[in-house]
C-alpha cells in the first residue's frame, strides 16, 4: 500500500471515527436502537484491560437515577448474530450492574477490524480512560494492523511524535514491571526513569525501591543517574586508614594520591597524578630511592 493510499485511509478513518463518536455533530437524529444487552459481545481490539469496578458501580447507580446520557456505538456481526460493541463498552457494562436488558445503540455499518481497533484506541485516549500500558498497546496495535509510521500515529491521535514513542517504550519493560504501571503501584513517570538503566539487576533495584516506598518521578530519575554513573565516595565517608595512607604517600611523592577501591576494600587502584614529565621523573625517583 502506498504512503498515499494510506494517508486517504487514515483521513476516511479519522472522519468516520468524528462521526462515530458525535464529535461532528449531537447524537439526536441517528438511527437509535433499544438493543437487547445479551445481544451485544465487547469490542475484540478494546485496549482498555483495567475497568475500575468502583467507578463502574458509580456509573451504574447514575443510570439508574437518570438514564443512559448517551447512545453506545455497535456494528452487527453476522457471524455472531450479535452486534459488537464500536464505542461504549463502560456504558454497556455499567447497564448491565444497573440491571438493564436493553441499551440505546448506534448501529453503524461498514466498520472493519481496523477501524473497529482505533476507534476504540482514540476513544479512550480522548477520553483520557487508559492506563499508560493500555495506551501503548493500543499504538502497538495500530502501527502493526495500519502499517503507519510513529509520525502519522501521532498526528492522527492528537499526541506528539515523542509522545508517543516514549509511551512504546514502556513495552519494553519486563511485564512485572509492566503490570505495576497498570496497577499505579509506580507512574508512567517512573517506568521511564526504569528505561533509562540498561542493566536488568540494576534496573531491578530502581524497581523494588519505587515500589517499596513513595518517591517523585525526578527522584527516581535521580537515583537512576546515580545507579548509572555512582557518585565517588566523600572524602568524609572513606576510612580513616586509607585517608592516612592518602596523606602519607602524597607527602612523600611531592604529588596527589588516590586510592579507587570496591566494596570490599581487597582490591582497588593507586593513582599517582602529575602535571609534567618534569614531575613524574621526581616521582619516579622517589620511589626508586624508596625501594632500594
Amino acid at each position: 500500500m502506498s504512503r498515499q493510499a494510506l494517508g486517504k485511509g487514515l483521513d476516511a478513518l479519522l472522519k468516520q471515527t468524528q462521526e462515530v463518536l458525535g464529535t461532528s455533530g449531537p447524537a439526536e437524529g441517528k438511527n437509535i436502537q433499544k438493543i437487547p444487552l445479551d445481544n451485544i459481545v465487547p469490542n475484540r481490539f478494546q485496549p482498555r484491560r483495567v475497568f475500575n469496578e468502583e467507578s463502574l458501580q458509580g456509573l451504574a447507580e447514575s443510570i439508574k437515577q437518570h438514564g443512559l446520557t448517551q447512545p453506545i456505538v455497535v456494528v452487527y456481526d453476522g457471524g455472531l448474530n450479535k452486534y459488537e460493541i464500536v464505542v461504549g463498552e463502560r456504558r454497556y457494562r455499567a447497564s448491565k450492574l444497573a440491571g438493564l436488558t436493553e441499551i440505546d445503540a448506534i448501529i453503524h455499518k461498514g466498520i472493519g477490524d481496523k477501524e473497529l481497533s482505533a476507534l476504540a484506541l482514540i476513544e479512550n485516549i480522548q477520553r483520557e480512560d487508559l492506563n499508560a500500558i493500555e495506551v501503548a498497546l493500543g499504538y502497538k496495535n495500530l502501527i502493526q494492523k495500519f502499517l503507519i509510521s510513529q509520525t502519522d500515529l501521532a498526528m492522527y491521535c492528537g499526541k506528539s511524535k515523542a509522545a508517543v514513542s516514549n509511551s512504546l517504550r514502556l513495552l519494553d519493560l519486563p511485564k512485572e514491571m509492566q503490570a505495576s504501571i497498570e496497577q499505579g503501584v509506580i507512574s508512567e513517570g517512573h517506568g521511564r526513569a526504569l528505561l533509562m538503566i540498561a542493566d536488568p539487576k540494576k534496573r531491578e533495584i530502581l524497581f523494588a525501591r519505587l515500589k517499596g516506598g513513595k518517591m517523585s518521578v525526578r527522584q527516581a530519575e535521580q537515583a537512576a543517574r546515580d545507579i548509572i554513573s555512582p557518585k565517588p565516595a566523600k572524602k568524609s565517608d572513606r576510612p580513616a586508614e586509607v585517608i592516612e595512607f592518602e596523606s602519607g604517600l602524597q607527602k612523600a611523592l611531592g604529588t596527589k594520591v588516590e586510592v579507587k577501591y570496591g566494596n570490599k576494600m581487597n582490591k582497588g587502584t593507586l593513582i599517582i597524578h602529575y602535571n609534567s614529565i618534569d614531575q613524574l621523573e621526581n616521582i619516579a625517583e622517589r620511589l626508586r630511592n624508596k625501594m632500594l
